[in-house]
C-alpha cells in the first residue's frame, strides 16, 4: 500500500503521461475494509466512469488491486477518486513481475518524474518472485543515480524525500506509479444493501449524510429548509454529495419546515422536527445527524427512542467522528461555512424540545420531489426545479 504519495497537478500528469509512449493504467487500491467487497467497488467504478463520460476498455481485478484501462487515465482517475472504498488511486505503467524489467522501468519513470536536485525514495511492495523487494529498491536507486546523474537527484529516507517512486507487485505484474492520490476511505457505496434515509438541512447534517454514504449504505436523501434563502447553499452542498451516490438519476425530496432559525432551543426543535419527517418514510433505517460530541446524551437518547418507537432502526454515522468533521466538511465544499459548523459544535444545552407537530404536518404538505440527472449543472437544475 502506498504510504505517502507525491502530488502533481493534472496538467503535470498529462505532460508526464504523454511523454511516456507506453500505455498507462489507473490502479485502484481498496481500503482494508473493502478488500472483501471488490466486486461492488468494480461495479461502482464502471458506473462513475459512465456518468462522467469517461471511456474505458476494461475494469478488472489483479490480486488485491483493481486495474482500469481508460482512454484518458488522468480524468478517469479523478472521477474514480470520488468513490468511497478507496485507499489510493494511481496512474501506473504495467510490466511483468520480472526483476530486470522492474528495475529498468523504475529507472525510466524516475528519470521522467524527477526534477533537478530532488531527493527520491524507491518503494516496492507486493508479491516478489525469486527476489527480494529490498533488492529491487537498492538496484533501482543505484540505477537512477548512475543513469540520471545530470539531474543531481539523490536518494532520501523514509522520513525525508521529495518524491516517492512507488511500485506494487501482483502475482504476474508490476505497476510502476507515475502519479498517486489519496482516496476517500470508507467502503463502497451500496456494500450495505439496506436502504437508509438521511436528511440534509445544514452543515452538520450534510457531513452526516456524507458519512452515511461513506459507510456503504444505499442512501435516500431528503432536504429540509426553513427559509428559501437557505436553498442556494443546500443546492451547492448536494452537488458535492450527489456524485457519491453513483447514480445517473437522483430523486430528491424537499420539505419547507417553517421553524424560527434563531436560538439554540429553536435549532434543537428543528432537528427533532426533521427526524419526525424522516419517520414518515417507509424506509426502515434512519440516519440521525446527531453527534454525541455535540448534543447532550439525553437529546441523543430521546431521538433514538423516538426512532425505535416507530419500529425503525437508527444509525448515528457521526459517532466517533471528532475533528475529522471539519475535514469532511471541506471535502464537500463547505470551506466557507466552517464557522457555522463551529457554532453548531459549540451548542451547550440539556433541553429536549419536542418537534412542532403543526409545522411538521404543514411541511409534509409542501413535499416536492425532483429528479436530477447527475452532471455539471446540478445546482441550477435543483434550483430551477424548485421554482
Amino acid at each position: 500500500m502506498i504510504t505517502r504519495s507525491f502530488v502533481l497537478n493534472y496538467k503535470q500528469v498529462d505532460f508526464k503521461v504523454e511523454n511516456m509512449n507506453e500505455t498507462s493504467y489507473v490502479v485502484v487500491f481498496p481500503t482494508i475494509f473493502s478488500k472483501n467487497k471488490i466486486p461492488q467497488l468494480i461495479s461502482n467504478i464502471k458506473k462513475i466512469l459512465k456518468i462522467k463520460n469517461q471511456e474505458f476498455k476494461s475494469v478488472k481485478r489483479d490480486g488485491e488491486i483493481i486495474l482500469v484501462d481508460a482512454n484518458d487515465p488522468v480524468f478517469a482517475s479523478s472521477a474514480i477518486n470520488m468513490l468511497f472504498g478507496i485507499q489510493e488511486v494511481a496512474i501506473a505503467r504495467q510490466k511483468k513481475n520480472d526483476y530486470q524489467e522492474i528495475v529498468s522501468e523504475i529507472t525510466s519513470v524516475g528519470g521522467n518524474l524527477l526534477l533537478k536536485g530532488e531527493k527520491f525514495l524507491v518503494k516496492v511492495e507486493g508479491i516478489s518472485k525469486g527476489f527480494l523487494v529490498k533488492d529491487v529498491e537498492i538496484a533501482a536507486t543505484s540505477s537512477i543515480i548512475e543513469k540520471k546523474s545530470k539531474l543531481g537527484a539523490h536518494p532520501g529516507t523514509e522520513q525525508d524525500y521529495d518524491k516517492l517512486l512507488y511500485t506494487y507487485l501482483t502475482k504476474n505484474n508490476a505497476y510502476i506509479c507515475i502519479f498517486s492520490d489519496k482516496g476517500k476511505g470508507g467502503i463502497p457505496y451500496q456494500s450495505q444493501s439496506e436502504k437508509t434515509i438521511c436528511a440534509v438541512y445544514d452543515e452538520l447534517s450534510a457531513v452526516s449524510c456524507y458519512e452515511t454514504i461513506k459507510q456503504g449504505y444505499d442512501t435516500k436523501v431528503i432536504v429540509c429548509y426553513r427559509q428559501k434563502s437557505e436553498l442556494m447553499n443546500l443546492a451547492k452542498t448536494l452537488n458535492q454529495i450527489i456524485p457519491r451516490l453513483v447514480q445517473e438519476k437522483i430523486e430528491l425530496e424537499f420539505f419547507h419546515l417553517k421553524i424560527n432559525p434563531k436560538g439554540v432551543k429553536n435549532y434543537l426543535t428543528y432537528v427533532n422536527s426533521v427526524v419526525e419527517i424522516m419517520l414518515q418514510s417507509s424506509i426502515k433505517r434512519v440516519s440521525l445527524a446527531i453527534s454525541p460530541q455535540i448534543f447532550s446524551s439525553d437529546f441523543l437518547d430521546n431521538a433514538l427512542k423516538l426512532v425505535f418507537s416507530k419500529k425503525k432502526i437508527p444509525l448515528v454515522p457521526l459517532a466517533g467522528v471528532d475533528t475529522n468533521l471539519f475535514d469532511e466538511a471541506k471535502e464537500i465544499g463547505l470551506e466557507r461555512n466552517i464557522k457555522k459548523l463551529e457554532n453548531i459544535a459549540a451548542i451547550s444545552s440539556d433541553e429536549i424540545p419536542v418537534f412542532v407537530k403543526k409545522e411538521v404536518e404543514k411541511a409534509l404538505k409542501t413535499k416536492k420531489v425532483i429528479s436530477i440527472q447527475a452532471g455539471p449543472n446540478n445546482v441550477h437544475d435543483i434550483l430551477d426545479s424548485l421554482e
